[in-house]
């Protein structure tokens, strides 16, 4: 018999940290067939001499729910030899939805992912209400890649208590609802939940999103919903401070894990270096929980994102911002940025600073008023010292200036070589954080694959080619449970990246593309050295580009 496709002569790193070796892999009806010397012909042979072969990585943290209704590729991480995607992070979502309040749920997504509402409200299909029709939905569309869902719990308890959702807990019969719709997700195949704390996620009209006022009884429930069925894991945004793990917020995650028996992810662990020691004392903290089962996420990636002052997501952390928020429409931002009591609100916040402290750090990228070009290339730090003012002013003076056109940049976190490798060596950390699908006008970390095994494994060589790969691979799929995923094993299904070890790479600032629906703005992230990668046996991009194989199944839990 003939094989489907042999990759022959390559160096098999299997996903699981062993040491690679040489051998070709064969594939047959989607799955790895053979591992080993390959004799027989195929309908296809790809020459992988020089070239790594290796499971397809799996992105355990994206909010691509939206973006897969017009986006089947799952771009940009498709470009980046991912094969699985993992979307409904941080209880943010688009099902369970009834067709009354799907402006709610674009809304949320607005402001908590940085989605803007045109790109969403004609992009969004909606075929569909409860959330496994959701998932029945997506499998449908023959998308390019794998993608799994955990269900986000805004949607959920908008969907049982409408707007009151946005104000106050469930009762005890509104709970017992919204954790058999839970449980029905998981029974379709969710690979569990999410939830935030974070004060920065503020959803429709500025109310805080709606899993962020769920009450410690409507958490037992929900986390019961898991226990009960032996499956699924939680996630969740947790620190209210990036890197800083609080005491409430330590009981919540012994809480979690205790009432689900399953394993808890939580953001976000950044290395700050305004707060040195923050992720040391975060990581002390949460021992006794990671080792119930807890699993911190961080990035590869020192995180820079562009800031778009029409949907000033960057600054929401700050209570000040609140204001902001309630009115998003470019002349009530006017009037509040103009406004001395806001500017000093926003002052006293920052002498406790939840997101960044240093106007070092704000870059002005580029401007519309001719009047300001001199600016660009400076920090606001500069700025304000040229004009004798402090960032505040100096901020906000520009952005009004520049009628709130003005692009700038942040750079923050994950920028300390030695700290980062301490993070990058702790197994208990999970590479996450990628976010493909949100903030697509500020950032695009989604190319986090190729960055850590080209910076960190090839050029910094701060962890090994083996364990860079275990930690995309059989890691993130072993915490969702996806037991089938990420190793390369005979009977496995052949999801596989073939890269060049010498080349594989990307940076950690994308560049523009205007191809959302609508023709709106995003910023993506391009990869090298990713040669080919296979779906299920396809060969979904092959030599820098999407072939157009529709190979990519919904996981389900």
């Amino acid at each position: 018999m003939g094989y489907d496709l042999v990759i022959r002569n390559g160096t098999v790193v299997d996903g699981t940290g062993a040491r690679r070796y040489q051998a070709d892999v064969a594939i047959t009806g989607g799955k790895v067939a053979e591992i080993g010397k390959v004799t027989e012909g195929a309908r296809r042979t790809i020459d992988a001499h020089g070239l790594v072969v290796a499971p397809g990585f799996v992105d355990p943290h994206t909010h691509y729910d939206a973006q897969i209704c017009w986006d089947g590729a799952v771009t940009p991480s498709s470009w980046h030899g991912v094969t699985s995607v993992v979307m409904g992070n941080c209880g943010v979502g688009i099902a369970p939805c009834k067709p009354e309040t799907r402006e709610v749920a674009m809304r949320d997504l607005v402001n908590v992912e940085g989605i803007p509402f045109d790109v969403l409200n004609k992009g969004i299909t909606w075929d569909w209400e409860t959330f496994p029709q959701f998932m029945d939905a997506a499998a449908a569309r023959n998308p390019s890649l794998n993608l799994a869902f955990l269900a986000p719990l805004t949607p959920f308890r908008h969907y049982v208590m409408g707007e009151a959702s946005m104000e106050r807990s469930a009762t005890p019969e509104e709970t017992a609802k919204i954790a058999a719709l839970i449980g029905e997700a998981v029974d379709a195949g969710a690979l569990g939940f999410s939830s935030t704390t974070l004060n920065q996620h503020m959803g429709f009209e500025g109310k805080p999103l709606a899993c962020r006022n769920a009450s410690r009884e409507e958490m037992k429930a929900y986390a019961n919903a898991l226990k009960v069925r032996g499956k699924g894991a939680i996630e969740i945004a947790l620190t209210r401070q990036v890197g800083v793990l609080e005491q409430d917020q330590c009981e919540l995650l012994d809480f979690l894990l205790t009432e689900s028996g399953r394993p808890v992810t939580f953001i976000a662990l950044f290395d700050r270096d305004d707060i040195p020691e923050a992720v040391r004392d975060t990581l002390r903290r949460a021992a006794p929980m990671i080792a119930k089962g807890a699993r911190p996420q961080t990035s590869p990636l020192p995180l820079t994102r562009e800031i778009d002052m029409n949907n000033p997501f960057s600054f929401a952390a700050f209570p000040a911002w609140k204001r902001v928020f309630a009115d998003t429409s470019k002349e009530a931002q006017k009037k509040v940025y103009a406004d001395p009591a806001f500017r000093n609100a926003f002052r006293e916040d920052l002498r406790n600073p939840l997101a960044f402290g240093n106007w070092g750090r704000i870059g002005v990228h580029a401007v519309r008023n001719p009047a300001l070009k001199a600016l660009e290339g400076k920090s606001i730090a500069q700025v304000g010292q040229e004009q004798g003012k402090d960032g505040v002013d100096a901020f906000l003076d520009l952005v009004l200036a520049d009628n709130l056109e003005c692009e700038l940049t942040m750079a923050s976190w994950n920028t300390r070589e030695d700290r980062m490798k301490e993070l990058l060596n702790n197994k208990a950390i999970l590479m996450a954080l990628g976010d493909g699908g949100a903030h697509v006008d500020m950032l695009c970390d989604a190319g986090y694959p190729t960055y850590l095994l080209g910076t960190w494994v090839r050029e910094k060589q701060a962890i090994t080619l083996e364990e860079g790969v275990r930690k995309l691979t059989s890691d993130p799929a072993d915490l969702f449970g996806l037991a089938d995923r990420g190793r390369l094993a005979k009977g496995a299904p052949a999801d596989i990246a073939i890269f060049d070890a010498e080349r594989i790479g990307s940076t950690n600032h994308g560049e523009r593309r205007f191809d959302l629906p609508g023709g709106a703005k995003r910023i993506v992230m391009p990869s090298n050295g990713v040669e080919y990668t296979v779906v299920n046996g396809a060969v979904t991009w092959e030599q820098g580009k999407l072939t157009g194989a529709k190979a990519g199944k919904v996981l389900r839990g």
